[in-house]
C-alpha cells in the first residue's frame, strides 16, 4: 500500500474505528517506519498514541518474534499506564503482540509471569523501569528492546524524574544497542530542548502539527451578593467563597460533563464537600485516593453517572474519562502549559474549540490568571528547561548501576551517566566526588578505579 502499512494492520485499524490517519499520524509515519527517533507534538485528541504505535507495531510485525521485551512504553503516571493498557490490548490481541503493564500496583503473580514470559510491549513508569535493571531475568529481557516511547514527555523533561529516565534510556541502550526513541506531547514550550532530552545526543526529528486546538478561556472573579452573605452564614464560609461556589455551581448546571481542576488535594476535598452539600453531581479524583476509588470515579464520569469530577493533576494528562465539554480551573494554574493541558481535556476531538474558565479568589490571583489565559489563547508556552546534573539523581543512579553490574569501572559508569542529556555537563571530579561520598557512607565500594 502507498503508506507502507500491512493489510493486516490496516484491518485492525478499521476494527478500532481508525479508517483514515490523522494529520500527526500521516506526518510521523514515514520517519518512524524508517526507524528514525522522533518527537511528535500535536494537539490533544489528534491520535498521538496511534501516531507512534501504528508504525512501531508494523516494524514489530516485520521484525518477527523475540524472547524479550521489544517495545517499552513509558508514562508519568500509573493511571496513564492502566489507561494505555486498556486502549492497546485489543490491538495486541488482533496483531499477536503481547502487551502488559508493570508498575507499583502490579501483583506479585503478574510480575513473576512477566519475568518468566516477558511481553512484547511493556507499559511502565520511570520508577518501575529502574527495577528492570536489577533482576537477572528482567534485565536479560531488555536485550531485545528496539523501541521506546515516552508519553507526555513534557511532564518529565524538566524534572528530576526526567533526569532519572534519561539515564535509564542510556542504560537500556547499553544492554540492547541502538534504540528508536519516540516522545509524545501536546504542550512543548521548547521543542529543541525536549528533543535533546529524549535523544541522549542522537538525532531526533521534531514533527509538530501546526494549528493547535483553539481555546476559549474566561477568567472570573465572583463578587458576593446579599444572597451569598446569607448563604455564607449557613455554610460556615466567608461571603466571597459562597460567591465562588455559586458561580461554580452555575457552570456545572450549564454543562453536561465538567472537569474541575484544583491545585491541591486538600482543596479538592473541601470544594467537593461544599458542592455535595449543595446537591452537585460530583466525585473527587486525586493521587491520595486508592486505585479502586479513582477508577470508580473515572467510570462514573465516563458513564454519565456523575456530571463532574474535581481533580488535581491526576487527570491533567491523557487518561480517557470520556467526553468533557467544559473545564473549570479553581485559582490560577500558575503556568500556561498547565492550563493548556487542562483546558485541552475539553472537546477532546480534532477541530473542536476547547472551552474553560478560571475562577479566581483574589485580585492578585485574578490578575495572574488573566495573563495566563491570554497567553494560553495565543499559544505562548513557557520554555522547557532540562534539569542539569541533579546530584540526588546522580547518587541514585550510581547506586542502581552498581547493583546492576555488581562490578564496573568508574570511567565506564561515568560515560554511561554522561551520555544522558541532563548529565552532558557533568564533570568527572563532581561524579567522583559523589562516588567517594557514597563509599564513605559504606553504601558501595570504590577503590579509585572500580565500583562494586
Amino acid at each position: 500500500m502507498k503508506d507502507g502499512l500491512h493489510p493486516r494492520l490496516r484491518e485492525v485499524m478499521r476494527n478500532e474505528g481508525l479508517d483514515e490517519l490523522t494529520e500527526p499520524q500521516r506526518a510521523a509515519l514515514p520517519s518512524l517506519l524508517r526507524g528514525d527517533s522522533c518527537l511528535v507534538i500535536a494537539p490533544t485528541g489528534m491520535g498521538k498514541t496511534e501516531a507512534a504505535l501504528i508504525p512501531l507495531f508494523q516494524r514489530m510485525l516485520d521484525g518477527g518474534t523475540a524472547e524479550g521485551i521489544r517495545l517499552l512504553y513509558v508514562t508519568p503516571l500509573r493511571a496513564l499506564n492502566r489507561d494505555m493498557l486498556r486502549r492497546t490490548l485489543s490491538w495486541g490481541e488482533q496483531l499477536g503482540i503481547d502487551i502488559a503493564v508493570r508498575h507499583g500496583d502490579t501483583t506479585r503473580k503478574e510480575r513473576r509471569r512477566q519475568s518468566l514470559h516477558p511481553p512484547d510491549m511493556l507499559i511502565t513508569t520511570p520508577e518501575t523501569l529502574q527495577i528492570l535493571f536489577t533482576g537477572s531475568r528482567l534485565r536479560k529481557s531488555l536485550e531485545d528492546v528496539r523501541y521506546v516511547v515516552v508519553d507526555e514527555v513534557h511532564e518529565l523533561a524538566s524534572s528530576e524524574r526526567g533526569a532519572q529516565l534519561a539515564v535509564a534510556l542510556e542504560r537500556v541502550a547499553a544492554i540492547a544497542g541502538p534504540v528508536q526513541r519516540v516522545g509524545l506531547s501536546a504542550t512543548v514550550g521548547s521543542p529543541d530542548e525536549v528533543a535533546a532530552f529524549l535523544s541522549g545526543g542522537h538525532p531526533v526529528e521534531i514533527i509538530e502539527t501546526t494549528g493547535g486546538k483553539d481555546m476559549d478561556v474566561q477568567v472570573l472573579l465572583p463578587e458576593a451578593t446579599a444572597a451569598d452573605r446569607r448563604r455564607a452564614a449557613e455554610m460556615g464560609v466567608d461571603p466571597h467563597m459562597a460567591a465562588v461556589l455559586r458561580v461554580i455551581q452555575r457552570m456545572l448546571d450549564e454543562h453536561v460533563s465538567v472537569l474541575l481542576f484544583v491545585n491541591t488535594r486538600d482543596r479538592a476535598e473541601l470544594l467537593a464537600a461544599h458542592l455535595h452539600e449543595a446537591g452537585a453531581s460530583i466525585e473527587v479524583h486525586h493521587g491520595s485516593l486508592s486505585k479502586d476509588t479513582r477508577i470508580a470515579a473515572e467510570d462514573a464520569f465516563k458513564n454519565g453517572d456523575v456530571r463532574a469530577l474535581i481533580c488535581t493533576s491526576s487527570l491533567e494528562l491523557g487518561i480517557d474519562v470520556g467526553h468533557t465539554d467544559f473545564v473549570i480551573q479553581f485559582n490560577s494554574p500558575r503556568q500556561v502549559t498547565r492550563l493548556v493541558q487542562r483546558v485541552g481535556r475539553s472537546e477532546h476531538r480534532a477541530g473542536a474549540t476547547a472551552r474553560g474558565a478560571i475562577v479566581a479568589t483574589t485580585t492578585e490571583d485574578y490578575a495572574e490568571a488573566r495573563v495566563i489565559a491570554t497567553r494560553t489563547m495565543q499559544g505562548r508556552l513557557e520554555p522547557t528547561r532540562i534539569r542539569r546534573s541533579p546530584l540526588a539523581v546522580l547518587a541514585n543512579q550510581i547506586i542502581s548501576i552498581a547493583m546492576e553490574y555488581r562490578n564496573i569501572e568508574s570511567r565506564e559508569m561515568y560515560e554511561l551517566v554522561h551520555g544522558a542529556t541532563p548529565f552532558h555537563d557533568l564533570e568527572w571530579h563532581t561524579f567522583e566526588g559523589v562516588l567517594r561520598q557514597l563509599h564513605g557512607q559504606r553504601i558501595l565500594w570504590y577503590d579509585g578505579d572500580t565500583v562494586n
